[in-house]
């Protein structure tokens, strides 16, 4: 974090007399707020606040430097504010990324109806199967589908997606249906490999978290590609819900093993900490995320719909 940052976090910290309760307010983890503290103290010399396991209190020294903390940071946003306009109308170019699929099936519609609510926005909008830096790759928004680790980001949970297997009719047919996870070994696997690391399918039961090593039969880095040869009967492959579900709902597809998926993956909409986010980040934010979240409900299967 830079100065600013350090300081807008101890600003925080004392308004919400707690550490974990700052990290909740700027959504960071509760390390990073401590580490943020620590860094702000070593550079003045000395402690801002007093802890113990129960109580959290400024020190003479904090208590001072939070009156000029607050000024200086009142006086920083006045003068973004007067850059950039807190109420501007949203405008400009943006750049936003998203795996391919969930890019193609949910994003790419949330982003037409975007332009036609603001025709003063422009977009690029870049599909990647792997996670990228906003900051250094120069992107304004990303969708991750992944748990949020303490990055720096600024995230918005939209929703949350299953890691489902799924097999033809057909294939399950001539094959079975497998009834536990070791029976996948028996049988002729479709590994989409951004979601089988190492060729390890991990899974939840009442045992808690286990996992079956699987030797595929097909392997491929493309969702579309392993989905298809799924529908045409070659195997059984694992899959995100959004990117199957037309077809398993149309019976294309079934699932299997429904009783030891995996946890679900959580999705958030994020862009890079600012203390003033630009018009056209923030209102796409806002714009998007019913949107988004409403896709993805609707695009939820379970055991009920196989």
């Amino acid at each position: 974090m830079d100065r600013l940052q350090e300081m807008e976090v101890f600003v925080t910290v004392a308004d919400a007399g707690s550490f974990a309760g700052a990290g909740a307010r700027m959504r960071i983890s509760p390390p990073a707020v401590t580490r943020a503290i620590a860094s702000l103290e070593d550079r003045l010399g000395g402690r801002l606040f007093n802890r113990t396991t129960r109580s959290l209190s400024l020190t003479e020294a904090g208590a001072r430097f939070l009156e000029s903390a607050r000024r200086l940071l009142a006086d920083v946003e006045e003068a973004e504010k007067a850059a950039v306009g807190e109420t501007a109308i949203p405008h400009g170019h943006l750049t936003i990324t998203a795996s391919v699929t969930f890019g193609r099936s949910a994003l790419a519609p949330v982003v037409s109806a975007y332009f036609n609510a603001h025709p003063r926005v422009s977009a690029s909008v870049v599909l990647l199967d792997r996670v990228v830096n906003l900051v250094e790759e120069g992107f304004d928004v990303a969708v991750r589908i992944a748990p949020m680790p303490d990055s720096g980001l600024m995230a918005r949970r939209i929703g949350e997606i299953r890691r489902v297997l799924v097999a033809s009719p057909d294939y399950l047919a001539r094959r079975g249906r497998p009834q536990v996870p070791a029976d996948l070994k028996q049988h002729a696997f479709i590994a989409f490999t951004p979601l089988l690391p190492n060729r390890e399918w991990r899974y939840t039961d009442a045992r808690g978290t286990n996992s079956v090593t699987l030797a595929p039969r097909f392997e491929i880095n493309d969702a579309v590609a392993a989905i298809k040869a799924c529908e045409a009967g070659d195997g059984i492959t694992i899959a995100l819900s959004y990117m199957v579900a037309e077809a398993v709902r149309a019976g294309r597809l079934v699932t299997v093993l429904d009783e030891v998926t995996p946890p679900p993956v959580p999705v958030h909409l994020v862009h890079a900490q600012s203390r003033l986010v630009a018009p056209k980040i923030r209102s796409f934010v806002d714009f998007s995320t019913p949107l988004l979240r409403a896709t993805l409900q609707a695009l939820t299967i379970g055991p009920t719909d196989a």
